[in-house]
């Protein structure tokens, strides 16, 4: 038999272990001082947790993308201002500013009410969760899936077809959907896709795999694409993030031959002209210049 001191320490590790599986204990969000969030998972639950430190980006820093700023901004004016607004997928090329536009538009519109809660792609299954942790307040949300994709057959994938749709996870009238990728269909596409394809009183019509991997990308209101930049709209870029950067420092440079040689250099090293890799050139060039002139 257990005499009392065993019987105890017994006792005590169960509940240290079902411990381990109850929610995590955490304050409520003041949503007035905390303008994002990220969904964290915890056992078999999870729960909000504030981000307090927000990247200070503005759409002004954000350059070669007027077109979609544009697009994305003004769904978002709606969408603050309680009208009708679409639910965004953002697609294309990585590095081009997808996920960046979101976080400057948060800084553009949080004084406005608008919130961010971001949320990875295996944590969709929780949707139901966010909706009632954020029930009745008053803001408006946007859910930010970040670089999502997904494989066939994941469950995360019918419960944001059903989100966006209205249907058992419908989101709330105060919830967007703002997803990035790199894949316009959110899914692998293979050469044998195209074998489906079957002519109906003499018009094309996709075949049943098509039809699927499409579904989920068309209840987006809008898609927004991002492409790799022109060499020219690449050189621009990297000249006025240069000047900024110098300014920054107080330094002095000219924006000159061998600048733009470097940049094209280090484009191609890269193997792509976009927005992240003119931002990595100018943090080089310009530390560079300030190791040389500050030793």
């Amino acid at each position: 038999m257990l005499n009392d001191e065993n019987l105890k320490a017994q006792l005590q590790r169960v509940l240290a272990s079902v411990e381990q599986l109850l929610p995590k204990v955490v304050d409520t969000i003041d949503w007035s001082q905390s303008w994002a969030a990220n969904w964290r998972r915890y056992s078999f639950a999870g729960y909000l947790e504030a981000i307090n430190d927000l990247d200070p980006v503005t759409l002004d820093d954000l350059l070669g993308i007027d077109k979609q700023k544009q697009i994305l901004e003004d769904n978002t004016r709606q969408f603050v201002r309680g009208f009708p607004a679409n639910n965004v997928l953002l697609w294309g090329t990585r590095g081009t500013g997808k996920s960046t536009l979101v976080r400057a538009l948060l800084n553009a519109y949080g004084e406005k009410g608008l919130r961010v809660i971001q949320v990875d792609k295996d944590d969709l299954v929780n949707l139901a969760d966010i909706f009632a942790a954020i029930k009745g307040a008053p803001y408006r949300f946007i859910i930010l899936c970040d670089d999502l994709s997904f494989e066939p057959g994941e469950s995360s994938y019918k419960v944001l077809k059903s989100a966006l749709d209205g249907a058992v996870y419908a989101a709330p009238e105060h919830v967007r959907f703002y997803v990035t990728s790199n894949r316009r269909h959110l899914l692998p596409e293979y050469e044998t896709d195209n074998l489906g394809f079957k002519m109906v009183n003499n018009e094309l019509h996709a075949g049943e795999g098509v039809e699927e991997k499409t579904s989920l990308s068309d209840r987006f209101g809008l898609w927004v694409p991002f492409h790799i930049f022109s060499q020219d709209q690449y050189l621009e870029l990297v000249g006025q993030l240069v000047k900024k950067h110098s300014l920054e420092y107080q330094l002095n440079l000219n924006l000159d031959e061998e600048l733009f040689h470097a940049a094209l250099k280090w484009s191609h090293e890269k193997s792509k002209r976009c927005g992240r890799t003119a931002l990595q050139f100018s943090r080089y060039w310009v530390g560079q210049q300030l190791l040389k002139q500050r030793k």
